[in-house]
C-alpha cells in the first residue's frame, strides 16, 4: 500500500511540475487545447494545465536573414545573378497568423522575389542594374510589406548585396574599364608632357632674349669703346683711316692670345708670320684711303649731275609773232 502510494506522488509531481514551463526572450509559445487554439505565452515563467494544454510550437521574434539567388535576364540579353537579402521579423502582435497562416514563410519570401526581381531587371540595361541596385531593393521590400504583412511578418529591410553578370561579360567590361583608364592616363600623360614644352619654350625664348640683349649691350659698349679709342687716336694726330686699321690689327693680336690660351684649341690661323701684322695695317691703311678717296669722287660726280640746266633768254618779240592767215 506504501509503495502504491509512493508512486502516486511521485507520478502526481511530475504532473504538476509539467504544468509549468519558460519563455525565452525574444520568442514566444502558442498554447493550445485539445488541438485548439487557446492562447500565445510571452518571456518568463508560464502555466498551463497538464495533461489539457500543451505547447504547441515556438515562434521567433529576432531579426532573421534570407539570401535569395535569383538568375536573370536584363535589357540588353545579359544574364545575370542577384543576391537578394531579405531581413524580416514576426510582428510580436501577429504570432497567431504567422504561426497558422504560413506553413513555410521561407519558401513565400523567396517566391515574391524572385517575382519583383524578374519583374523589374529586364527593363534595365546591365550598367543600370548596377547603377539602381537601390531602386530594385526597394521595389523588393515595397512588394513583400504588402503581402506578407497580412501574415504576421514586418520586412526590416532588402539589400541587392551581388550582382554578377556571366564570366565573358565581366571580362568584356574589365577591359572597357581598363581601356578607358589607359586612355585618361595617356591624356594626363600629354597634357603633362605638353606643359613642359611649353614652359622649356618659354624658357628658351627668355633666355634668348636676355641673351640677344646681352650681346646687343656688348655691342653697344664694344662701338662706344672704338669711338673712344678713335676719337684718342685722332687727338695724337692719327687720321681715322688708321686709327681704324690699328684697332683691326690690335683685335686680331686680341684673338691669336684668346687661340693659344686654350690648351685644347686645335686652330691654326694663317697667315701667322711675324710680318703678317704689318703687312695687314698697310694693307687695310691703303684700303681705307682709296675707299675715301672713291667715296669723295662719288659725291662730286653727283653734285655735277643734280647742276640745273640754263634756261635761254628772253627777246620780248616771242608774242609778237602772229599766226598767218590763208
Amino acid at each position: 500500500m506504501s509503495t502504491a502510494l509512493l508512486i502516486l506522488l511521485v507520478f502526481g509531481f511530475f504532473i504538476f511540475m509539467s504544468s509549468f514551463f519558460t519563455v525565452k526572450q525574444q520568442s514566444s509559445v502558442v498554447i493550445e487545447r485539445f488541438g485548439k487554439f487557446l492562447s500565445v505565452r510571452n518571456s518568463g515563467l508560464q502555466l498551463k494545465i497538464p495533461i489539457v494544454d500543451r505547447i504547441a510550437g515556438r515562434v521567433n521574434l529576432k531579426i532573421q536573414q534570407l539570401d535569395v539567388i535569383i538568375e536573370t535576364k536584363t535589357k540588353d540579353n545579359v544574364f545575370i545573378k542577384m543576391k537578394v537579402s531579405v531581413q524580416f521579423k514576426v510582428i510580436q502582435e501577429k504570432v497567431y497568423e504567422a504561426f497558422y497562416k504560413l506553413e513555410y514563410p521561407h519558401d513565400q519570401i523567396t517566391s515574391y522575389v524572385f517575382d519583383v526581381v524578374r519583374a523589374e531587371v529586364p527593363k534595365l540595361k546591365l550598367d543600370d542594374v548596377f547603377e539602381r541596385k537601390d531602386d530594385i531593393a526597394v521595389a523588393v521590400k515595397r512588394e513583400l510589406n504588402e503581402a506578407m504583412s497580412t501574415y504576421g511578418y514586418d520586412i526590416i529591410n532588402t539589400l541587392v548585396t551581388d550582382i554578377d553578370p556571366d564570366i565573358q561579360v565581366k571580362n568584356a567590361m574589365n577591359r572597357i574599364n581598363a581601356a578607358d583608364r589607359e586612355k585618361t592616363a595617356a591624356e594626363f600623360e600629354a597634357e603633362s608632357s605638353r606643359i613642359r614644352i611649353v614652359a622649356k619654350a618659354k624658357a628658351e625664348a627668355e633666355s634668348k632674349r636676355l641673351q640677344g640683349q646681352g650681346i646687343a649691350d656688348q655691342r653697344r659698349e664694344i662701338a662706344r669703346g672704338l669711338v673712344e679709342s678713335v676719337e684718342v687716336l685722332n687727338n695724337v694726330g692719327i687720321n681715322s683711316q688708321e686709327a681704324s686699321a690699328l684697332i683691326v690689327v690690335t683685335q686680331h693680336y686680341d684673338t691669336l692670345q684668346a687661340i693659344g690660351a686654350d690648351a685644347n684649341s686645335n686652330l691654326i690661323l694663317l697667315p701667322n708670320s711675324p710680318q703678317a701684322g704689318s703687312d695687314m695695317l698697310n694693307n687695310m691703311v691703303a684700303s681705307f684711303t682709296a675707299s675715301n678717296q672713291v667715296g669723295e669722287m662719288m659725291k662730286k660726280n653727283n653734285k655735277k649731275v643734280e647742276k640745273p640746266k640754263p634756261t635761254p633768254p628772253q627777246t620780248g618779240y616771242e608774242d609778237d609773232i602772229q599766226p598767218e592767215t590763208k
